[in-house]
């Protein structure tokens, strides 16, 4: 038999993740997922509650060409939970890693932890140099100050 994988390429994807999950939100995802099966994010961006992440059932939201898939989080006992942002938001996000964890409060909006009298929020950080020359957000070398150019 030969030796041959019909699997695509992943070598050229980036190692680098745009979104993680805290083990406090895994928790009450496995809990969301149990009850309404497979979930997603979309990252909101509205002001105040309204730039929550928003937690949906599958199918319940509809993402089209405005929306950038950033990743999915891989949670213990569940499908993955694929993450959006509109594409116009992430221009100004591109440069950050988003971690998604829950608080104890009531949010606004649809989202699936609303009743729980928890909601999710997204803590955010800038991405390194490394991580941001893997995602292809700056040059191999340094632009002509000798800084690294930013894309």
């Amino acid at each position: 038999m030969p030796d041959t994988d019909d699997r695509p390429d992943t070598d050229d994807r980036p190692a680098t993740a745009r979104v993680a999950v805290t083990p406090a939100a895994g928790e009450l995802l496995r809990s969301l997922a149990a009850r309404h099966g497979p979930l997603m994010f979309h990252q909101s961006g509205g002001c105040c509650d309204g730039s929550s992440p928003m937690c949906y059932p599958v199918g319940m939201f509809t993402t089209g060409s405005g929306d950038v898939l950033l990743g999915a989080l891989e949670v213990d006992g569940i499908a993955p939970v694929e993450v959006y942002m509109s594409r116009s938001q992430f221009e100004y996000w591109k440069h950050t890693h988003l971690t998604i964890d829950v608080v104890d409060g009531r949010g606004a909006g649809f989202s699936l932890e609303v009743p729980e009298g928890k909601r999710f929020l997204t803590r955010s950080r800038m991405l390194d140099d490394a991580e941001l020359a893997d995602l292809g957000l700056v040059s191999a070398g340094p632009g002509p100050s000798g800084v690294p150019e930013v894309g």
